[in-house]
């Protein structure tokens, strides 16, 4: 059965929610984007003012690099699965606060079981720390990770920096290309293993 259904059900399910502020002062929930049978699953902090704006997650400048990236490892954003965090944009495009997160987690874990992929990317450190708490990007980046989530089992974790960070400095944007270009490897050896 396709993973199509349980999704929209649950995106209907987040556009009803009303458990933190981030709601109230948003424009739309940006549930999330792609191929709800995909492999990889993307998973940003936020959405930002475009995303909003239009309820699709990664548009705007950061979602242009995305889908350069992903281009460059010849994988369409139609082949993927991006979403964030938390589903609504903090006013200001400020940081999600530990408490918009805690609440927020419970759909991103919802959309993590129905998709099951296999790889988690994170885009950034609030999508890290979510999975694994005080660990730098900056000591992780570009490694494959094995973690039991709970209610969700084994899943391979990836992190990145985020979009925006490769977009802000020359340095990053080097680390996060050359990190994001071992992503067909590890599909590889995934179905391999």
């Amino acid at each position: 059965m396709s993973n199509q259904p349980q999704l929209e059900k649950l995106n209907l399910e987040m556009s009803a929610c009303t458990k933190c502020i981030l709601r109230a002062t948003c424009q739309r929930v940006v549930f999330g984007s792609g191929n709800p049978e995909a492999k990889i699953i993307f998973i940003g902090e936020a959405p930002g003012k475009k995303e909003d704006e239009l309820g699709i997650p990664f548009m705007g400048s950061t979602g242009r690099i995305l889908d350069k990236m992903l281009e460059g490892i010849v994988i369409k954003r139609e082949d993927v699965y991006l979403t964030n965090l938390c589903k609504c944009r903090p006013p200001e495009n400020r940081d999600p606060l530990p408490e918009e997160i805690n609440v927020c987690s419970y759909w991103l874990e919802k959309q993590i079981q129905i998709i099951n992929p296999k790889i988690i990317v994170t885009l950034g450190r609030y999508a890290l720390n979510y999975f694994l708490p005080d660990t730098k990007i900056s000591q992780v980046h570009g490694e494959i990770t094995e973690l039991k989530i709970p209610k969700i089992g084994n899943q391979k974790l990836f992190p990145l920096h985020h979009p925006a960070a490769a977009r802000i400095n020359r340095k990053t944007r080097a680390i996060f290309t050359q990190d994001f270009q071992k992503i067909p490897n590890i599909l590889n050896q995934i179905k391999k293993d």
